[in-house]
């Protein structure tokens, strides 16, 4: 999973990304500080590891990971090449899903790009464009579909479509929003369209706002209606507090966490959220050599999940035997499990849930 960090000059997004990644990215009061994207890889939390490790004292453990992509900042006019939009919004284009960080805070000494802090206008100026970006894509589209449509009158449902997409998009709305049945929303598949990509406007607030509560700051409130009308998520987070923790052991952070009355890091939440956006679980396969966790969209079916392996476990799938995460820990190895008659033998037709135990055996 690949996700790309978005955001106005100046609002904590490369201070979030070295917070939550420890990749060392430049982080300076100033537009452009990063002009190539730095990248991130960060291991899911994943408590149910820990515990299989216990059972197999396995050589290596391995969690699920993410990538986080730092995207410089986009200004006004980036469709049009201003600053450096298309190299940037070329860099959005291969991402999972947009993680956009918005300035809900006041600090005279961090200057804003746009001379005071509005998240509603600093995130219009961003969707606008990559709205304009997408406008360009469907229209390009459409013309080639009506080029077509004189010769194959089949294709009349898509050119109307395209035809609505692109007055939707131009009434400002991202292309997420979209009512669409199933004909269109193959045809949306097939375009490349950033205001497609799932959205998490994470909201980086002062230290003190955040622990004070979000009900408090209005910044946060608008950005949640914002959020709402357009089907994505938001998450209150603050990067300053984030850069503090990043440099704790666990023990050390647990007892600061605990402090400020959170339960998990922003990291730890933003994982949460974007595994729930992006509709994501995990399953896990246990053993001497590797205790491991791999990342599949939920309705995953058996042989498709062997697949995330290696492609031979997918080709010559015969089984997968499973158990659940929390029905071997009850029993407390596989071989009490297998006694109990708790370990299934599953088809092809399996689909895998978060936190299966997997065996797979396969034949090639």
């Amino acid at each position: 999973m690949k996700l790309g960090i978005v955001g106005l000059p100046n609002v904590g997004k490369s201070t979030l990304f070295n917070a939550i990644t420890n990749a060392g990215a430049q982080s300076a009061n100033y537009p452009f500080c990063t002009i190539e994207p730095n990248v991130g890889i960060v291991a899911v939390p994943d408590e149910r590891l820990d515990a299989l490790a216990k059972i197999y004292s396995p050589e290596k453990v391995t969690p699920a990971t993410i990538e986080f992509v730092d995207i410089a900042g986009l200004v006004k006019g980036a469709s049009q090449g201003q600053g450096l939009g298309n190299k940037f919004l070329s860099h959005i284009r291969e991402v999972d899903a947009i993680v956009h960080v918005v300035r809900c805070f006041e600090d005279s000494d961090i200057i804003h790009v746009e001379g005071s802090i509005d998240p509603v206008r600093d995130i219009e100026t961003i969707n606008l464009e990559l709205i304009f970006s997408d406008m360009e894509i469907v229209e390009r589209r459409k013309s080639r579909v009506l080029k077509s449509l004189k010769g194959d009158k089949t294709l009349q449902a898509e050119a109307d479509f395209l035809e609505r997409l692109y007055q939707h998009l131009e009434s400002g709305q991202p292309a997420r929003s979209i009512q669409a049945n199933e004909d269109e929303q193959q045809v949306l598949k097939q375009i490349s369209l950033l205001t497609l990509k799932p959205v998490i406007y994470a909201c980086n607030m002062s230290e003190e706002d955040f622990i004070a509560g979000i009900e408090n700051n209005k910044h946060f409130q608008a950005v949640k209606s914002i959020a709402e009308n357009e089907g994505a998520e938001t998450l209150p987070i603050c990067a300053s507090l984030e850069a503090e923790i990043s440099g704790m052991d666990p023990e050390e952070k647990g007892i600061f966490l605990k402090e400020l009355g959170l339960e998990q890091s922003g990291l730890d939440r933003l994982i949460s959220k974007c595994y729930s956006l992006l509709g994501l679980i995990s399953f896990l396969t246990a053993g001497k050599p590797e205790v491991r966790a791999w990342t599949i969209t939920k309705g995953t079916k058996a042989p498709q999940a062997a697949g995330k392996i290696h492609s031979d476990f997918e080709r010559g799938f015969i089984r997968a035997e499973v158990i659940s995460f929390d029905e071997l820990m009850k029993c407390g190895s596989m071989s009490a499990a297998r006694e109990k008659g708790l370990v299934r033998s599953e088809g092809k037709d399996y689909t895998i849930n978060d936190g299966d135990v997997v065996l797979f055996r396969f034949n090639v």
